[in-house]
């Protein structure tokens, strides 16, 4: 046909593998001998259908006709360059090596080629001389670079952006642990590169990533399927062509396989061959969007045996199909075809145009190339256009018009970027079993790269029928835990400890746990902070229960005591005991007792100062009237021996004013240690790590110790008298006695000091309560309680010395017993 350009596609033919050798993809004459594949048939088919369409139009390129011509490159390299420098040259069927290269019938564009390394070996040659490549199948990315393929345009996306959808599908379903696969060509290495680095950007791991094409050893297909059956990625995504993977799928289906997730690229997991392999059921994956061509089907199924004997691809097809043979004679496997043969009944990819896909890439590269010379050629005015059809064009003003196209056709917009790439729009589609139990393609999902942010879309009805399988190399870990990558292992691969002792993690796969604030501690599972609870000695609890009913039952004692003792008072023992100081020793000694309880309960500010001085000025107060009291004794002694007047400095003013004097002094201790560093309330967040005690700080530590150390003082000072008077008769015990008591506070004050310094929390609370309460029970039972146990004896001699008038007692060195009270 003639016109003002011929627009020509290159066929592929994929080669079928028989056995374990592989066919040739073309004999030394050019001629393929591989089986033809019926949806490139339907490819070029739609190509001629375009043409015709256009040649029939009165609106585009009125008054012109289009020619084409139609190669097969049989899916190979060499045949597609030797076809590429052909159409360069001319539309001869002889190349010319000379430099009279013919001129006649220049080729305006070229369509195709379906494949991505035959299209990039092409658009090297045809791109020299400026001629236009539109391909409708062609999606490696590296094609998008115009400075080495500058006339090569193509209407389905660039595989950049399917290889960005499909990493967002995998992150979708949360598969972090996958396989990869793809066909060891242009098309398929450049894909998985642009996934892999679009999988590593989303946080995808890959178990192995394995390369195979379909003229590849069977023993390098069958390490391939090898690996697959034994990974433990559930996931495999394949960026291969529909013939390799056809390959691939043959060798898994003989040896029974573990079940897989397949994530398919366009180039076959919209294939309607491929929905025989049932292995692939419930495989997911992008597609260009389904399209109506009106018209189509009608001209693909209008063939009759003149068309189909005067072209040797529709005969060729005749024949596989219908396992017949066109001409004379039959042959060893086909009879001839009797012409009952009807393609109407025939289900072939051929005549399958449910799902129009690629098919419409070719439609529309076709108009494509037909709207550029249109606008070269001709010129709209009012309502009319006219096209000058004898206008010589050249093919780089067909190149500069695709630049610049924008059209729109059977509802789909047609243009081109500065790379030569459509708009990048495509269809989620899945494997279903329908109900006779096969595949089919099903819709179910959206992903539209125009945006400018790229949407994946995918159907709520889907998504919640669809049995998402779980593909991770470790699984996740949950709040409470922290991540550790496995050594030499990829990062999706990890182990699952638990958050140290005070950090918590409230996220999942969290690779860090961050600590609680200081007055928080974490659960027991490590994922949310408590308050820590606040820890003190009170009044509801066993041990403080305890301590306080002794405290409470020791000053009952002391006043009980007291008030016996006033009941009696004038009796000869109370009178002999020195009443005074031993009326004043258990006024100080209830008072001890009850100081204890200023230690139980919350800390306040005025609780902390009041329990350290009211227990200092109080145990100096009792000590003080025991030293008085030792003093009395061991002066009464001395006082016996003749000529002695040493009872006169150890009257009963004496005795009062050294029990003012040495009380004074603890008094003026604490009123300067609250007046400079008086103890407070504090929260201890150190000594636990989780629980908070709330206990008084001493403020000044001196002043703590300097009240501590007076009271120690005046004890070691009172048992050193009293050790002193051990050795008088047995009728002066009371020294005995005093001893006794002093030797006990002595040794549990102590072992205070070490319990008080080591003991945790509000144990150190109950040691010094322990140590007040041992002390003052110690005093009260070893000074009163022996004068309950009297034994009335017969006085054999008045008494002869008195102090104050109260104290009766005598030295009778005949042993002459008195009132045993000491």
């Amino acid at each position: 046909m003639t016109g003002a350009g011929v627009s020509t596609e290159v066929l592929s033919v994929n080669c079928k593998l028989q056995g374990t050798t592989h066919l040739p993809a073309f004999s030394m004459d050019g001629f393929c001998v591989c089986r033809i594949e019926s949806r490139e048939l339907r490819f070029s088919r739609a190509m001629v259908f375009a043409i015709e369409e256009i040649n029939n139009s009165t609106e585009l390129l009125p008054g012109i006709k289009l020619g084409y011509q139609i190669h097969d490159s049989c899916a190979s390299v060499p045949l597609t360059m030797h076809v590429a420098f052909q159409l360069s040259n001319g539309l001869e069927p002889v190349f010319y090596t000379g430099n009279n290269c013919s001129q006649s019938g220049v080729v305006m564009a070229i369509v195709g080629e379906s494949g991505s390394t035959p299209s990039i070996s092409m658009a090297r040659i045809i791109g020299s001389f400026n001629i236009p490549q539109v391909s409708h199948f062609a999606t490696c990315a590296c094609l998008s670079d115009k400075q080495q393929y500058p006339s090569f345009f193509r209407t389905i996306p660039s595989d950049q952006f399917q290889a960005d959808a499909l990493a967002k599908l995998v992150k979708h379903f949360g598969w972090t642990w996958i396989g990869a696969v793809c066909s060891d060509s242009d098309y398929g290495n450049n894909g998985m590169a642009s996934f892999l680095d679009a999988a590593q950007k989303e946080g995808i791991c890959v178990e192995y990533s394995e390369s195979f094409y379909r003229t590849h050893p069977l023993s390098r297909i069958q390490r391939v399927a090898d690996i697959i059956r034994r990974s433990t990625a559930m996931v495999v995504v394949a960026f291969a062509a529909s013939g390799d993977m056809r390959i691939l799928l043959k060798e898994l289906s003989r040896k029974r396989s573990p079940p897989r997730q397949w994530i398919g690229s366009e180039a076959w997991v919209t294939n309607p061959d491929m929905l025989s392999f049932r292995i692939c059921a419930g495989a997911i994956g992008f597609g260009i969007q389904q399209s109506v061509i009106p018209g189509l089907r009608e001209f693909l199924l209008d063939l009759s045996p003149t068309k189909v004997a005067a072209s040797p691809v529709l005969t060729e097809f005749w024949e596989d199909a219908f396992n017949c043979r066109l001409g004379k004679g039959p042959t060893m496997n086909k009879s001839v075809c009797d012409g009952t043969e009807d393609i109407q009944t025939l289900q072939d990819p051929y005549t399958d145009i449910s799902q129009l896909r690629i098919t419409n890439m070719v439609y529309k590269a076709v108009y494509a190339i037909a709207h550029a010379i249109h606008n070269a050629v001709c010129q709209d005015t009012n309502s009319t256009t006219h096209c000058d059809k004898y206008a010589k064009i050249e093919s780089k003003q067909v190149l500069t018009q695709l630049k610049k196209l924008n059209f729109s056709k059977n509802g789909y917009d047609v243009t081109f970027d500065a790379n030569g790439d459509p708009v990048a729009t495509y269809e989620l589609v899945n494997w279903q079993k329908s109900e006779s139990g096969s595949n089919e393609l099903v819709t179910v999902g959206r992903y539209d790269a125009s945006l400018l942010v790229a949407h994946l879309t995918i159907c709520e009805i889907f998504v919640s029928m669809y049995q998402v399988p779980v593909s991770v190399c470790s699984d996740s870990c949950p709040p409470g835990t922290r991540k550790v990558l496995q050594k030499g292992k990829p990062i999706c691969c990890y182990d699952c400890l638990t958050c140290p002792e005070g950090e918590i993690s409230n996220a999942t796969d969290t690779t860090d746990c961050f600590p609680c604030p200081k007055e928080f501690w974490p659960n027991a599972e490590r994922d949310t902070c408590f308050p820590k609870p606040v820890e003190f000695l009170s009044f509801d609890e066993v041990l403080g229960i305890i301590l306080a009913a002794f405290s409470v039952g020791g000053a009952c004692l002391a006043i009980i005591t007291a008030a016996v003792f006033f009941h009696h008072r004038t009796s000869p023992i109370v009178r002999a005991n020195n009443s005074e100081l031993s009326f004043l020793l258990l006024f100080s000694l209830t008072l001890c007792f009850l100081c204890s309880l200023t230690f139980i309960g919350a800390p306040s500010d005025w609780s902390c100062m009041l329990r350290h001085t009211a227990f200092g000025i109080t145990f100096v107060l009792c000590i003080s009237c025991v030293l008085g009291k030792t003093i009395v004794v061991l002066m009464a002694f001395k006082a016996t021996l003749p000529g002695s007047n040493v009872m006169k400095w150890f009257g009963p003013l004496q005795q009062k004013m050294t029990v003012v004097s040495f009380t004074f002094i603890q008094v003026l201790i604490c009123t300067i240690w609250l007046g400079l560093s008086p103890p407070f309330p504090i929260k201890n967040l150190t000594l636990y790590k989780e629980r908070i005690i709330l206990e008084c700080a001493l403020g000044s530590a001196i002043g703590f110790w300097v009240v501590l150390g007076y009271i120690g003082l005046l004890a070691v000072f009172c048992f050193a008298l009293a050790v002193l008077a051990r050795k008088l008769p047995d009728n002066f015990n009371e020294a005995k006695l005093i001893t006794f008591s002093m030797l006990i506070f002595c040794a549990v004050w102590i072992t205070f000091i070490p319990a008080y310094v080591s003991s945790p929390g509000k144990f150190t609370v109950a040691v010094e309560i322990f140590a007040i309460l041992a002390s003052s029970f110690g005093l009260i039972l070893c000074i009163f309680a022996p004068k309950f146990k009297m034994t009335r004896t017969h006085l054999v001699q008045p008494l002869q010395s008195s102090v104050n008038g109260d104290l009766a007692l005598t030295a009778n060195s005949m042993g002459s017993e008195l009132y045993t009270v000491f």
